[in-house]
């Protein structure tokens, strides 16, 4: 195996190269697909474990599934915590740092013949860079079409929307009042890359609450709507430990520590331009805290609240 993409197995003792393939395995069929999208910081173990049972059919199945861990930097400490769960026949990480890497046929044979894809946090940019249209991007597909589960935390949750956030042309993420005050100001966005069913007209934001980025995700929300991407663009901002589990039938759930927040924007901004800063009215939001579900095949008419920006500055609290 060549050194650049790091392979890191998790056995029961001490990891070897010997002990990669440690007995015939036939994958079992999957009851997916599902989601785990997590909003970065400490992981909601039980959110990784949900997904893990929901694709091998139940927390009472005797189905065991491979699981894979995929990043472009950073070390394997995700190994021996996914393998203790239930269920999981093995687990590996793979460090995947380029375009020639991801288009490796060893990586993608690893890729598909996992139930599980859990895409670690890091750069979204590395990753749209470095993963999009390579081979990569297809085993990924194929284990969503047959049934798998697709999750990830931070970046690796925010690619999974149909509309990303890329973070490419600004060193830093960009702020809220930098977003607000300037829509177009280092802010681009990447498209077409995975395309899930139930995440459709979506841009995804973590770590929402901790860096208090509701204004910048109404900001990713316009411009889709004023670039003519789309007449309509749903944020989904998820708090640190804290993970939206969706299922097959498209129903979202909160789990871990905190709320979710689903902000719709569902008609033109009245000004979104370069050098501008944003006025959008009537902003739809719910907040969904733990426990609580949210249809993302039909959106509830009831339950959100109404915010507004007026050249960048909110008429009320948002949150």
């Amino acid at each position: 195996m060549s050194r650049d993409v790091r392979s890191v197995p998790s056995v029961r003792r001490p990891p070897s190269r010997k002990t990669v393939y440690q007995q015939p395995y036939k994958q079992p069929i999957l009851s997916g697909p599902v989601h785990n999208l997590g909003g970065g910081g400490p992981d909601v173990d039980d959110a990784i474990q949900w997904m893990i049972d929901q694709v091998r059919g139940g927390y009472n199945s005797d189905k065991k599934v491979n699981v894979l861990v995929i990043r472009a930097a950073g070390n394997d400490d995700y190994n021996q915590l996914i393998y203790r769960m239930r269920g999981v026949n093995y687990v590996e990480t793979l460090i995947i740092k380029n375009k020639q890497e991801a288009n490796r046929i060893d990586v993608f044979d690893k890729v598909r013949n996992a139930g599980v894809i859990f895409f670690a946090g890091g750069d979204q940019c590395a990753y749209i860079r470095n993963w999009k249209n390579t081979k990569l991007e297809v085993a990924v597909k194929s284990v969503y079409d047959k049934g798998g589960a697709i999750g990830g935390t931070s970046a690796g949750a925010m690619i999974q929307s149909e509309f990303i956030y890329d973070s490419c042309a600004c060193e830093d993420s960009i702020e809220t009042y930098e977003a607000l005050d300037d829509p177009y100001g280092k802010i681009t966005f990447s498209y077409n890359f995975f395309q899930w069913q139930y995440l459709r007209r979506t841009v995804i934001d973590t770590h929402f609450d901790e860096r208090k980025r509701m204004g910048r995700i109404m900001v990713f929300i316009a411009r889709q709507i004023q670039d003519g991407i789309s007449p309509t663009a749903l944020g989904i901002a998820i708090g640190e430990e804290t993970s939206l589990l969706v299922d097959k039938y498209g129903i979202a759930k909160v789990m871990g520590k905190g709320a979710v927040y689903f902000v719709l924007g569902d008609h033109p901004p009245e000004v979104c331009q370069p050098g501008e800063p944003l006025t959008y009215y009537d902003f739809k939001i719910w907040r969904v805290p733990r426990g609580e579900t949210f249809d993302l095949n039909k959106l509830p008419t009831r339950g959100y609240y109404l915010r507004s920006v007026k050249r960048g500055k909110f008429d009320a609290d948002p949150y």
